[in-house]
């Protein structure tokens, strides 16, 4: 799953934690199964149209919220990815109700979806990641400040946590136990270069000069592989790379136990949601000084920032975070990052935020006051 995916799962779950005894109905574009939640005293109803050929997916998932609006009548519209303003503004004339988005980062200060500004000026609220999402959002599509609201990514932190190097990691990749690892998790294309991963590569042989024996690990799949491996061999750098290819869920808090540094220094990153993962695990992280990822790491408190265009910077920090003499001295103390991004960014903080802002539209938790209302959440994948 990517960030977006993530997210929506969480928030999803933070609704019905908000509000136990409303009913959701969930609809998504792209999925065909709905995650396993904690249950509840509401009923939640899901319906997907990914069992659709990609050509009728659209009209089928809009016949779908056509009917579950007529039929719910729902008091909340919830969206979590902003390509579906338009179908929630046309909602909200149908049925009366306030919605509300949540913008991540390149779905709206990339190349946005026509329609997309009217959709995002008529909704009652918006959720960015990031402030630096935020301050994108309010520059790009001219919108009220006082309707834009910071709502940052969390983490499970029961599913990351410290552990040993795992064995069999270990022997799938030819490492020794005490073998310096850099990692990176990323999808592999074109339109991902912005992580950085290029400018890793090219420090890497620098940063052999210190640590001769280190091993980078670019975990992830995707079109752009052939490219990164003919890079990979044009910079000689074939014994100290490995291309981890896909990583399976179960297997996600491993590789993140695996290195030591994790390494990912972006600039189009709305937040990151694998710094979290990673600091959840004790892991020290670098990132880059120019998008969300500032916001991930608490403006540099948390993990280095650096310029993700310098090459030399990122060779030098890595260089002293792979030996443990980096000035930030959280780094060296794995308990404690993750003690701080648990408090920073866990998910009852995540389910404080939410409260709030649903407050701000009128839907406060029944915890906070007497107000129970129906919520209709639109969701994608």
């Amino acid at each position: 799953m990517g960030g977006i995916q993530i997210f929506s799962r969480f928030f999803i779950r933070s609704v019905g934690d908000c509000f136990p005894n409303a009913d959701l109905t969930v609809l998504s574009k792209n999925d065909t199964s709905f995650p396993a939640l904690p249950r509840r005293v509401g009923r939640t109803v899901f319906d997907g149209a990914g069992w659709w050929p990609a050509p009728f997916r659209t009209p089928a998932f809009t016949c779908q919220l056509l009917a579950r609006a007529v039929a719910k009548r729902p008091d909340l519209i919830l969206t979590t990815h902003v390509n579906f303003t338009p179908a929630a503004c046309w909602l909200k004339s149908m049925v009366g109700a306030p919605y509300a988005a949540v913008a991540h980062g390149i779905d709206v200060w990339g190349t946005p979806r026509r329609g997309l500004g009217p959709g995002l000026r008529r909704a009652d609220r918006i959720f960015a990641v990031s402030s630096y999402t935020r301050q994108k959002l309010l520059a790009q599509f001219k919108l009220e400040p006082e309707r834009v609201a910071v709502l940052p990514n969390t983490v499970d932190s029961d599913s990351f946590r410290p552990a040993a190097k795992p064995r069999y990691l270990l022997k799938r990749f030819g490492l020794q136990p005490n073998q310096p690892v850099i990692l990176t998790i990323a999808r592999l294309a074109s339109a991902e270069r912005y992580k950085g991963y290029d400018q890793i590569l090219h420090a890497l042989g620098t940063i052999r000069g210190s640590v001769p024996n280190v091993r980078y690990i670019l975990a992830g799949r995707g079109p752009d592989r052939p490219r990164v491996e003919a890079l990979v061999r044009e910079l000689d750098l074939t014994e100290s790379v490995t291309l981890a290819g896909y990583v399976p869920d179960h297997e996600l808090c491993d590789f993140y136990n695996l290195c030591d540094v994790f390494a990912m220094p972006s600039k189009g990153e709305g937040f990151g949601i694998v710094f979290l993962e990673a600091l959840a695990c004790g892991k020290p992280v670098l990132a880059g000084n120019k998008d969300g990822s500032v916001d991930a790491l608490l403006g540099g408190a948390l993990g280095v920032l650096i310029d993700p265009d310098n090459i030399s910077q990122i060779a030098e920090n890595l260089v002293a975070m792979l030996k443990g003499v980096h000035s930030l001295r959280v780094l060296r103390q794995p308990a404690e990052l993750r003690a701080r991004v648990i408090t920073a960014y866990g998910y009852e903080r995540f389910v404080s935020t939410v409260a709030d802002n649903l407050g701000e539209l009128g839907f406060r938790p029944k915890s906070l006051d007497s107000m129970e209302r129906n919520v209709a959440t639109v969701s994608c994948k």
